[in-house]
């Protein structure tokens, strides 16, 4: 849990005496249910917060290193790097900091609690990932990263150990950037430590101390992917002053020697973050998120048509369309879980004339044509909105759909009810009207402007 350099195993202070080891029955006003986690500087329990009836994890700094003025000075310096982004970060892929106290004798941090591991435990080799998963990782990473970096907080010790998931059986379901405790802040005036991270994913301009940028953090996590990919990290030395110069000098053993099915695009993004250079890295989290999908794509295409599609295809298709233009990373990735996606063959029928549905479909992917009287009187792409009409009906007479929808090119939609529309929060609903008055609007100029053409 050490937000600092790390040490060798045998610098690490000596284990508490078994006194301390007692599980305390509170933290302030949480109960106190059992230790989940703990490193040389702080320890971490599940809790039980009485007043929201919630579980939360408490991130508590170990009250003997305060006893110590240097060791104090620093851990200060942490504790307030993370209080001061309580209620801040929202993103579904960021744990929540939902409070901070500033204990005299152990101060602590109440975070959202995320029932998983860390990545830690899927960087043995017997304990790998397929790659797929280590791709879609990778990419709801760099969002959260990416959100983080445009409100001016560089994270600083992207590592396995802070990267929590969730597990459906053994496959991982969400993934969690966690630990803000060395996070430099570009957007306050305070001092602020420089030289911290974790020695074996920290970028050569950081352990200069050096200004640093997103590149410094996609750099971390490139190297977290390695790891992932080939059960050991891209650098390795018993001792530190070896591995500082391996990431000064050195270079990566090839992805592709270490393991086989690593798609070469993958290999090539992988290897371009780890140069020694910033600037011959990814210039931004966009760029960095488009070249993995890329990168994904080529490996579902060696792998064969069925495959399932992954959250971070069907994020990246919603970018792309007009309909979510206005949508933020956070609105978008409600909309990938929350709607229901649908694959339609060539002649099925989305909506037949004179039945009666709320329910409206966006089409992300083919075309459908609607027919008026078995008249053909549009086609339809990708980012066209069908059944909107019925589903914003004032009263149930306007429900009944006057048209047959049909499939002409194999399609996938998404689509919404009232009631799952409901269950969205406040501002995906406000961009989904925004959105729905920009479609109307401009489906009444074109009707404007025919009935203007007819009349010349």
């Amino acid at each position: 849990m050490s937000s600092r350099l790390a040490l060798p195993a045998q610098a690490l202070p000596a284990a508490p005496p078994a006194a301390a080891l007692a599980l305390p029955s509170r933290i302030g006003k949480y109960v106190v249910q059992a230790k989940i986690g703990e490193g040389a500087t702080s320890e971490v329990f599940l809790c039980h917060d009485p007043f929201n009836n919630r579980k939360v994890a408490i991130k508590r700094v170990r009250g003997n290193l305060l006893a110590d003025s240097r060791e104090q000075h620093f851990q200060q310096r942490f504790f307030a790097a993370e209080a001061a982004l309580v209620g801040q970060l929202q993103h579904p892929n960021v744990v929540q900091i939902l409070d901070a106290v500033a204990d005299a004798e152990s101060p602590y941090l109440v975070m959202e609690y995320v029932e998983g591991v860390t990545l830690r435990r899927f960087c043995r080799a017997d304990r790998l990932l397929p790659v797929a998963q280590v791709i879609e990782i990778g990419f709801k990473c760099a969002m959260a990263l990416g959100y983080c970096f445009r409100q001016g907080l560089i994270h600083r010790d992207v590592k396995p150990a802070n990267l929590l998931v969730t597990l459906d059986g053994e496959r991982i379901n969400e993934v969690k950037v966690t630990d803000f405790g060395s996070v430099f802040n570009t957007a306050t005036d305070q001092t602020q430590v420089y030289r911290v991270g974790s020695l074996a994913y920290m970028s050569p301009e950081q352990l200069d101390g050096d200004v640093l940028d997103c590149r410094a953090d996609i750099y971390s996590l490139a190297a977290v992917l390695y790891h992932l990919l080939a059960g050991r990290p891209p650098f390795d030395a018993q001792q530190q002053p070896a591995l500082m110069h391996q990431i000064y000098h050195a270079s990566p053993p090839p992805l592709g020697s270490l393991r086989d099915g690593v798609p070469p695009a993958l290999v090539a993004l992988v290897e371009q973050c780890l140069a020694k250079e910033r600037e011959l890295r990814p210039a931004s989290w966009d760029e960095f998120a488009r070249a993995l999908t890329a990168a994904g794509a080529e490996h579902r295409h060696d792998k064969g048509a069925l495959q399932e599609v992954l959250d971070s295809e069907r994020f990246t298709l919603l970018r792309s369309l007009e309909f979510f233009a206005d949508f933020g990373d956070v609105e978008l990735w409600e909309v990938v879980h929350r709607a229901a996606w649908h694959r339609h063959g060539f002649g099925d029928a989305l909506y037949r004339k004179g039945e009666e549905g709320s329910s409206f479909h966006i089409v992300t992917q083919g075309r459908v044509d609607i027919y008026r009287d078995s008249r053909n009187v549009a086609s339809l792409g990708a980012g066209s909105t069908v059944g909107e009409m019925a589903y914003l009906a004032p009263n149930p007479a306007l429900r009944r759909h006057t048209v047959d929808i049909l499939v002409s090119q194999p399609a996938t939609t998404l689509s919404f009810t009232p009631e799952s529309l409901e269950r969205l929060s406040l501002t995906t609903r406000h961009r989904f009207d925004k959105a729905f008055i920009k479609v109307l609007v401009r489906r009444l100029h074109e009707a404007q402007e025919a009935a203007a053409a007819q009349r010349r």
